[in-house]
């Protein structure tokens, strides 16, 4: 039962990165249609195909290698034809380059609302309870409301747990008894800035796996119209920040290469949520782990990295301001460069997801 299980974890995991793949590929191909844009093929999938399907102005393909997808507009090359790509005003075309990422980050905001309407209550900020060995009570008071930690504003309880257990503000802990974080809460109606101890403890306890013992609850919230939607944005917004900080992070070498994850690790960790919310019958974790990657896949994509619909925007945004495309030889040739690098750095992290998995 385990095994058949676990394969339909997998089932689930992979038609739900599917679908984020194709509502990508899918925000391309509306607005193309829209602008009556001719469109050579819709895929998903990279490589081979696996099977393909002609209709009279598009061919229709699934590919083998389930990392991402395509629309072909002729973008590409030269042509004559008025209904190319290249041969549509340039506004448009840029409209066209940034809907996959937009659809993506509508659908994070989506299944953020879905997340938000389906939990219980909405966790607020604001300090309900200390542990009776609160560190933090000696400088906190109930009712405080958490709106900053160390320079970062605070929108939801997931912000608060990342400042705890950012690598940075970690880094020197284990020679300390306790780690003191700057914070600003609004006590009594007015804004306060305080620095507030908490208890460092072996990383992996009962307590806490990032080495803080967080030693205080917050208020839950009733839902209602106006509280999920705030909730739902406040949601999305700090998924979306937590994506940047990371892509930061990750380019001042605070996380390496081995902490990046490929399609398998992802599917892997998609499975292994889905398992538990089945568990404990609460999806709200696995929701959210869905908003997270189609949101990521929307900001990713809008990143000037050539290959990548940013970089693509970039070309046409010159374009707009010279008034006159580069060629397309030319900006072939950058996309190409930057596909195989991508390609490189995927076989890598591809590679060290299948070390991970065998490890565990």
């Amino acid at each position: 039962m385990t095994v058949l299980s676990n394969i339909l974890n997998i089932v689930i995991t992979l038609l739900v990165f599917f679908t984020i793949i194709l509502i990508h590929e899918f925000g391309h191909f509306f607005t193309a249609k829209m602008f009556k844009m001719n469109i050579y093929e819709f895929s998903i999938g990279m490589g081979p195909r696996l099977f393909s399907k002609k209709t009279k102005t598009t061919t229709w393909s699934f590919k083998l290698l389930p990392i991402g997808g395509a629309v072909q507009l002729g973008e590409d090359y030269e042509s004559e034809d008025p209904n190319d790509f290249r041969n549509k005003p340039v506004w448009q075309r840029m409209i066209v380059i940034v809907a996959g990422a937009v659809m993506n980050l509508i659908l994070g905001l989506v299944v953020c609302l879905i997340s938000v309407c389906a939990s219980d209550k909405i966790a607020t900020t604001k300090i309900s309870y200390f542990d009776d060995d609160a560190v933090s009570s000696q400088v906190l008071m109930l009712n405080d409301e958490i709106v900053e930690m160390n320079g970062m504003a605070i929108w939801t309880t997931t912000d608060i747990s990342y400042c705890f257990q950012n690598k940075e503000a970690l880094a020197d802990a284990a020679k300390k008894e306790y780690v003191w974080y700057d914070m600003t809460v609004i006590r009594d109606g007015a804004p306060v800035k305080i620095s507030v101890p908490f208890e460092y403890v072996e990383p992996g306890s009962a307590t806490d796996s990032a080495g803080i013992k967080i030693d205080f609850k917050v208020y839950p919230q009733d839902k209602d119209f106006f509280t999920v939607l705030s909730a739902s944005g406040k949601t999305f917004l700090t998924e979306a920040r937590l994506i940047w900080i990371s892509l930061f992070d990750l380019l001042k070498g605070t996380y390496g290469i081995n902490d990046l994850s490929g399609p398998i690790g992802v599917v892997s960790t998609m499975a292994s949520a889905l398992d538990q919310s089945i568990r404990i019958m609460s999806f709200s974790s696995f929701l959210m782990l869905i908003a997270l990657i189609t949101i990521n896949l929307g900001i990713f994509n809008l990143l000037p990295v050539p290959a990548l619909d940013g970089a693509r925007f970039v070309f046409l945004l010159i374009e707009a301001i010279r008034g006159k495309p580069i060629s397309a030889e030319k900006e072939g040739w950058v996309h190409f460069i930057g596909f195989a690098a991508l390609m490189l750095l995927m076989l890598i992290v591809t590679f060290n997801d299948i070390i991970k998995i065998f490890a565990h």
